[in-house]
């Protein structure tokens, strides 16, 4: 099983994963810039997510392999990892167990710690949308406003959709799966793992997923972590304020 990626430019690998109910495409526009910069840039859709493959399996430690499994099809060697929400948690898993993958992590707004469930309303959401009716996007998104009041958390959403056939509407995701096995989606990081090498971590100024009280574990399971704020931004940072966000990640690159 492959997981589907775009792949852009040339130079060492700087691989990105999305986050829950996100896929590759979120990050086309920072790829790109990335490509420019020298670096061969793959965008990757983890499992049950995106153009990937569906599975009844979904944890951290077979992403971890799929992961693996990427980098050894590609001969992928020493990537720059970047991971944004679950797929910061990814990332952490997969650097601590083949931290010989991996030259440098950026972590983007999320804490080693477990996180309780918090996406009840979006799976109520996307389970209510009815594709025998549905005929548009706006069809789509006026179902989902029932759901989720935000509008940015909407078009994230319905970036999902897609044309099955003529004139009918499904989601890429795993709906079903995901349902069943969001819990995973929080684990924490396994006690007393470490990765010794040069970390960054980002966190919006007005989100709360990295709070003061992280710091300490962040730094327990990545002593060389450096941690940096965006300002004018949430959870979505790489989105809202994408500027300060390239301008933090490209310094951290060029050190």
């Amino acid at each position: 099983m492959n997981l589907h990626s775009t792949i852009l430019g040339e130079g060492q690998a700087f691989v990105f994963l999305h986050g829950f109910l996100g896929m590759s495409d979120n990050w086309n526009t920072l790829g790109t810039r990335f490509s420019e910069d020298g670096y061969q840039v793959h965008l990757l859709d983890q499992r049950n997510h995106g153009r990937s493959f569906h599975s009844d399996e979904f944890n951290y430690e077979v992403m971890v392999e799929d992961l693996k499994r990427y980098c050894e099809e590609h001969q992928l060697n020493e990537i720059v990892l970047l991971g944004h929400s679950m797929g910061g948690k990814t990332a952490m898993l997969f650097a601590v167990e083949y931290p010989e993958m991996v030259s440098k992590l950026i972590i983007v707004d999320i804490s080693p710690r477990y996180y309780p469930t918090h996406h009840d309303a979006i799976l109520k959401g996307l389970s209510a949308l009815d594709f025998q009716t549905l005929k548009s996007r706006g069809d789509a998104d006026k179902e989902l406003k029932h759901y989720v009041s935000d509008v940015g958390t909407r078009q994230f959403l319905l970036k999902n959709l897609y044309w099955k056939e003529k004139g009918k509407l499904a989601l890429r995701i795993n709906l079903e799966v995901l349902k069943e096995q969001v819990n995973e989606v929080g684990e924490p990081l396994p006690m007393h793992v470490k990765f010794e090498k040069e970390t960054l971590f980002l966190r919006g100024d007005r989100s709360e997923y990295i709070s003061s009280q992280d710091e300490g574990l962040i730094q327990s399971h990545f002593p060389m972590a450096k941690i940096r704020t965006i300002s004018n931004a949430g959870h979505w940072l790489h989105a809202e304020n994408q500027e300060d966000f390239y301008a933090e990640v490209k310094d951290f690159l060029d050190r």
